[in-house]
């Protein structure tokens, strides 16, 4: 079986860098409107980068339980171009609203998107309430345009934008027999069995 744990090394990699936050100086790596032309690496380095703790916790739980399932749906591979080109996509965006923008929360909208195009029935609880997936991710979009037009502390846009990018991939790569049920051929068999036995 493929080694499948991409996700969970990222929410690990975040947790280490957030440490290494408090020692040195990371601003070079934040997402500066201004600089952006001249530091394009910054769309990425600042996916890594987080405001406070609770902000850290929030992305690596969602990224970790989100990012998991559609690394195990989708590959490794798949999983983390999704991840990558939403965090660049949803930087890009940031870039036009704000001064500045940090965090892998528009990389993680990526993914949160490309699962509701995947797995539009997959039921997810969102704030305490079961709803299917394609539910929770209108139910996100309406609280993030809801966000924009109020002061808030988080990049609305960004996430309006990783969810918009993810959805738009998803739809690219849905197979519609792919939630058919069908017999596993004895290969499958096999690797199910060497990995829970």
């Amino acid at each position: 079986m493929a080694f499948r744990y991409a996700a969970i090394m990222l929410c690990g990699a975040m947790a280490l860098i957030f440490v290494a936050q408090n020692m040195i100086d990371i601003t070079g790596s934040m997402l500066l409107t201004k600089d952006v032309l001249s530091t394009p690496w910054t769309l990425i380095t600042s996916i890594f980068i987080h405001g406070s703790m609770g902000h850290l916790l929030g992305n690596i739980f969602a990224l970790g339980l989100f990012g998991s399932i559609l690394e195990r749906i989708h590959g490794t591979k798949k999983f983390l171009l999704v991840f990558f080109a939403s965090g660049i996509v949803s930087g890009i965006a940031s870039s036009f609203f704000y001064d500045a923008a940090l965090g892998a929360s528009g990389a993680i909208f990526g993914v949160l998107g490309m699962l509701a195009a995947l797995r539009p029935k997959m039921m997810v609880w969102t704030y305490g309430v079961p709803m299917p997936m394609f539910i929770a991710a209108g139910f996100w979009l309406v609280l993030d345009i809801a966000g924009a037009f109020y002061p808030t502390n988080i990049a609305n846009m960004a996430h309006i934008a990783g969810l918009a990018f993810g959805i738009a991939i998803g739809i690219t790569q849905r197979n519609p027999q792919s939630e058919e049920k069908k017999p596993l051929s004895e290969e499958e068999l096999d690797d199910w069995e060497q990995e829970y036995f």
